[in-house]
């Protein structure tokens, strides 16, 4: 039971730092390889580019986890709690339903790569792999759009709480928590 916890709260943190640690790693060796060895290592940019790939995809998820994903703030200002927190449902519907489109159509374009067999021109990994982290990736949004639809459902019902906070709001937040841990 830790386990799934710890993954259901640190899943999309564990694939961003594991991204970005073999992105800048093997950048790093491929800057180092070309200025100070004048050699250069044919497979570096192409693996930190399929590493960009997984890491944006999961990005997503993590926004959403957060609830910090591109969102216009106005209409929020205007509206009390209920209404923040029904109009939150609305968008995270929305945005569920075009998650699912991608991971339809995302699962469809890997299983033809993979059916056909190609590979990517230095590494040899099946491009199927690569396209996979568009399916996955919007997986994981879908999920953490589920689960917030939920607490938000929870809510409005009285059973729980959830607060929707404009981007000042988050912003102004984080100032005065960073700046009560420096005092």
């Amino acid at each position: 039971m830790k386990v799934i916890r710890w993954l259901d709260e640190h899943i999309e943190e564990f694939f961003l730092v594991f991204f970005s640690i073999v992105m800048v790693v093997v950048i790093a060796v491929q800057v180092f390889m070309r200025y100070v060895l004048s050699s250069s290592l044919s497979w570096s940019e192409e693996l930190a580019r399929y590493c960009f790939i997984w890491l944006v995809y999961f990005g997503i998820s993590y926004g959403v986890k957060k609830q910090r994903h591109i969102k216009v703030d106005v209409a929020l200002l205007l509206l009390k709690e209920r209404g923040k927190i029904v109009l939150q449902i609305g968008a995270n519907l929305l945005f569920l339903g075009f998650a699912l489109f991608v991971i339809f159509y995302g699962v469809d374009i890997a299983q033809r790569l993979l059916s056909f067999g190609q590979t990517s021109p230095a590494l040899q990994i099946p491009m199927g792999l690569v396209y996979l982290a568009t399916p996955i990736g919007m997986g994981l949004a879908a999920l953490r759009l589920v689960q917030q639809i939920m607490k938000q459902f929870k809510a409005l019902a009285g059973e729980g709480s959830f607060k929707v906070k404009t981007e000042q709001e988050i912003i102004l937040e984080e100032q005065s928590s960073d700046k009560g841990s420096r005092d």
